[in-house]
C-alpha cells in the first residue's frame, strides 16, 4: 500500500480553507499551531479514511528527514501521534511508534524559492538512512505540512525503494497544492505570511508556545550582523545558549554564511564563563 491523504487543498493563489497567518507562525515555531493543526489532520483523515488504522500491523509515524534539529513538520508529527494513540488506546491496540529518516547535509537555500526539479536536485546531494528492519511490515505514515512539488514524498519513496522496506505507507499532509499552474514559490507566501522580518521572528520567540525548529535557527543565523545583535538583544539568555547547542548540533558552524554569528554566540558564552 503506498497512499496519499491531505487535509486542505489549494486550488487558488488567492483562497484557502486554512489561514496563510496560522502556518507562518507554525513554520517559524509557534508550537500552539502545530498542536491545532495536528488535531484538525488527524479528525479530517478519521472521518473518511479510518479503515485504514483497522490494521493488526503496527503504526509507525515519521515526519520529514531531519539531522538533528527538528523541522516544523516534527511538531505536527509529535501532536497527531497524541491523537492517534489515545484513538489506538481506545480501541484496546498498541500505541505508535515514533520514528524518523536522519538525513546527514544540510543547505541554507530557502527551499520556498524552489522548483521541483531544483528542490530535487538539491535533495539529491544529501545521504539518508532508515532502519529497514524495523519498519518491515509496519503501517508507516509520513507526515509533512505542505506538499507543493512533491519533491519530499519523491524522495522518501526513493529511500524506500533503495533501502527495499517492506511495508504500508501513507503520505499525509496538512495542505496539498492541487492546481499546478500556481507557482511553487506561494510556499513562501504561506511561510513569511505573518513573519516577514526581525521583530515577527522576536514576537513569535517572546511567546510560551515557542520552540526552535530548523527553518528560525537558520533564519537567525543567517542575518546580517546588526540584526542579528538586535535579535539576541531582546531574547533570553536561556535562548541563546540553546541556538548556539542546536547550530553545533546541525554542524551549522561549519558553513561560511553562519560563521560570523556563531562566533558571536560562542564569545557570549565565553564572556558568560562557560
Amino acid at each position: 500500500m503506498n497512499k496519499r491523504y491531505s487535509l486542505h487543498h489549494i486550488h487558488s493563489s488567492d483562497e484557502f480553507t486554512f489561514s496563510p497567518e496560522e502556518y507562518s507562525y507554525f513554520k517559524y515555531g509557534d508550537k500552539s499551531y502545530a498542536e491545532k493543526f495536528a488535531k484538525e489532520l488527524f479528525e479530517g483523515f478519521i472521518s473518511g479514511h479510518e479503515d485504514i488504522l483497522n490494521t493488526d500491523k503496527e503504526i509507525v509515524v515519521l515526519p520529514s528527514p531531519y539531522m538533528a534539529i527538528p523541522t516544523a513538520s516534527n511538531f505536527l508529527c509529535f501532536y497527531f501521534k497524541k491523537h492517534l494513540d489515545f484513538y489506538l488506546f481506545q480501541k484496546g491496540k498498541k500505541s505508535s511508534i515514533l520514528s524518523k529518516i536522519n538525513r546527514n547535509h544540510t543547505y541554507t537555500t530557502d527551499y520556498g524559492n524552489l522548483s521541483f526539479e531544483d528542490r530535487k536536485n538539491l535533495i539529491a546531494n544529501d545521504t539518508y538512512y532508515l532502519d529497514k528492519d524495523f519498519l518491515r511490515g509496519k503501517l508507516c505514515i509520513f507526515i509533512d505540512d505542505i506538499k507543493i512539488t512533491g519533491s519530499h514524498e519523491f524522495t522518501v519513496n526513493k529511500i524506500l525503494n533503495e533501502f527495499d522496506v517492506k511495508a504500508d505507507f501513507l503520505f499525509m499532509y496538512y495542505a496539498e497544492l492541487m492546481n499546478f499552474d500556481i507557482d511553487p514559490t506561494i510556499e513562501n507566501y504561506f511561510n513569511y505570511h505573518s513573519v516577514k522580518n526581525v521583530e515577527d521572528v522576536i514576537k513569535v520567540m517572546l511567546k510560551p508556545s515557542f520552540q526552535f525548529n530548523t527553518r528560525i535557527v537558520k533564519y537567525i543565523l543567517g542575518l546580517e550582523s546588526s540584526n542579528f545583535d538586535y535579535l539576541t538583544s531582546k531574547i533570553k539568555k536561556e535562548q541563546m545558549d540553546h541556538l548556539l547547542e542546536l547550530a553545533i548540533s546541525n554542524n551549522y558552524h561549519l558553513i561560511k554564511e553562519y560563521e560570523t554569528n556563531i562566533n558571536t554566540l560562542t564569545q557570549t558564552e565565553l564572556n558568560y564563563g562557560y
